[in-house]
């Protein structure tokens, strides 16, 4: 993992669907753990779902709070 890539979690928004617009570290959970299940998009989109489901899921999420 880049360490970048949790800053661009705060910063990115989602590109598509239900939730487009909104900053990936935004999405709630049972949307990333669908993405788990289903399959995640390919390219750096996938692999911040990807990243973010894991930080989700471990109940990491206030790792973010200081990059908000």
């Amino acid at each position: 993992m880049d360490p970048e890539d949790l800053h661009k979690l705060t910063t990115r928004t989602m590109p598509f669907g239900k939730y487009a617009g909104r900053p990936i570290a935004d999405l709630p959970g049972p949307y990333l753990a669908w993405f788990a299940r289903e399959g995640f998009p390919q390219g750096e989109i996938g692999r911040l779902l990807a990243l973010m489901h894991e930080i989700d899921h471990n109940g990491l999420n206030a790792l973010l709070e200081p990059l908000r």
